[in-house]
């Protein structure tokens, strides 16, 4: 483990120190090659296990497969909450849940006004920024809409239930309506498809740009929400003659998923295929993850988690525990897997230094450069002292291969949850199922590791309603 310093390392991020340590891709860098493109993918609650490399039996995903084969995946990325907003606002502040301003998930709750956004770091940095999906981190008339912090565009739903149709009324741009046609709002009677939208929006704004360096965020929505598509989409096809499902008393949704899944590889395959027309693909770093762990529907039908304990909604492995891959023609090794051990609040630090810049003192995250780049980052990888989460009466503290989690009762939703239960610990290293409780048998560890979660849980302030915002806001599915 490197003995750097968290804050050290961090005051070593500005663009002079990409000089020294020769990162290529970034103004000022090595051969003086414009700075990076940067596109990051968020596939909403796909399992850890459910890319076909994994060695899914149902699902296909052969462009994801490609990523991994050509770039690096990583065993241990973990996300930044268990389900939609709060591990989006950990994402896109550098937070933990312990820090940042969106920790609960109604589809209200707001960024506040003064925080510092990745969209903010790459405009400031000179880039064009666009986001297409979920934000999910403020509704419209809020403090937290993208943009007041740094899209230039963002065009998708900004509440998370929102999200839940894929045949809205209508979809928003830059915080303004836009009709979809023909739609209904209810479930496959509508007549145009939101994802198909999203995505061609997210291409156009790659063309737009192809000539500035451009941060892409793509948080896309399929396959949660509702389970539909249009029954002529070729992913649909490819599957709603299979038999594995026959029987199951979900076995179109069943299908449905499957298909959704593969036709979001499709467009994965369709923005990869887009770089290298534009001639960018040497120019562009690509993320594609998940945003928390899988909500294990149609009773575990795809045993979307595999061996983790827990699913969406909980801070067991089961709920954090997500696919991540990188990759970057040149400058990341392919075939590459690595174990290192990171979460959504290292991706800013990460992206800070790969263009260049110098974070926000605020933030939790350590930049996993390093690992991306190996010997051209010219430093060892600084690791976590540890890592933390809470999520409504649950907290959770990861130090290297200890894991302490306090559960609830019930089930982790907005209501009816009984904190206060007895903390847990495990030791992933020979248990990444979370069976084996060691608290009794290990209370110094559990100790320390409480202390930790005290130190890092800071009283909320979230943001808020602008003037007149409330009117704004969305009020369901079937609202035109």
């Amino acid at each position: 483990m490197s003995t750097i310093s968290r804050r050290d390392a961090l005051k070593g991020m500005g663009a002079a120190s990409m000089m020294t340590a020769g990162l290529p891709g970034c103004a000022g860098g090595t051969g003086g090659k414009k700075q990076p493109n940067v596109v990051y993918i968020i596939i909403d609650e796909i399992g850890y296990y459910e890319l076909s490399c994994m060695g899914h039996d149902k699902h296909k995903t052969p462009n994801m497969d490609k990523i991994v084969a050509e770039g690096m995946r990583f065993t241990q990325a973990l996300a930044g909450g268990p389900v939609c907003a709060p591990t989006r606002s950990t994402l896109l502040t550098g937070q933990h849940l312990g820090h940042t301003s969106v920790r609960e998930n109604p589809g209200w709750t707001s960024l506040r006004a003064d925080d510092f956004t990745l969209g903010e770091m790459f405009k400031q940095a000179g880039y064009a920024t666009g986001g297409f999906g979920k934000w999910g981190c403020g509704d419209r008339g809020t403090t937290g809409v993208p943009e007041l912090h740094g899209f230039d565009e963002f065009f998708g739903y900004y509440h998370q239930v929102h999200a839940h149709s894929y045949y809205p009324y209508y979809l928003l741009h830059n915080g303004e309506k836009v009709p979809q046609p023909g739609n209904s709002g209810k479930p496959r009677e509508g007549g145009t498809y939101a994802q198909y939208e999203i995505f061609n929006e997210a291409e156009k704004f790659i063309r737009n740009n192809k000539d500035n360096p451009f941060f892409c965020y793509l948080p896309w929505t399929p396959p949660h929400g509702r389970f539909e598509m249009p029954e002529d989409d070729p992913s649909w096809q490819l599957f709603k003659d299979v038999t594995w499902a026959a029987g199951h008393k979900q076995e179109r949704d069943i299908k449905t998923y499957a298909a959704m899944i593969h036709m979001i590889d499709r467009q994965v395959g369709d923005i990869m295929a887009l770089l290298k027309e534009l001639e960018l693909d040497d120019d562009t770093i690509v993320f594609v993850c998940g945003d928390n762990g899988q909500g294990n529907y149609f009773n575990n039908f795809f045993q979307p988690n595999g061996p983790f304990r827990g699913n969406k909604g909980y801070l067991l492995e089961g709920g954090l525990r997500i696919p991540m891959m990188v990759r970057w023609p040149g400058h990341i090794k392919p075939g590459e897997v690595s174990d290192h051990l990171w979460y959504f609040p290292d991706v800013m630090p990460t992206l800070a230094e790969i263009i260049g810049v110098e974070p926000p003192d605020n933030i939790d995250g350590i930049s996993i450069v390093p690992t991306l780049f190996g010997d051209k980052a010219g430093r060892a990888q600084e690791q976590h002292e540890y890592l933390y989460w809470e999520f409504l009466g649950q907290q959770a503290v990861r130090m290297g291969d200890w894991k302490a989690v306090q559960p609830v009762r019930n089930k982790p939703r907005m209501a009816n949850v009984q904190p206060g239960m007895p903390w847990e610990l495990y030791d992933l290293s020979k248990d990444i199922g979370e069976q084996n409780n060691l608290a009794d048998a290990h209370p110094d560890i559990l100790n320390k590791m409480i202390a930790y979660a005290k130190e890092a849980h800071v009283d909320n302030v979230p943001g808020e309603y602008l003037p007149g915002g409330k009117e704004l806001g969305f009020q369901g599915h079937d609202v035109p």
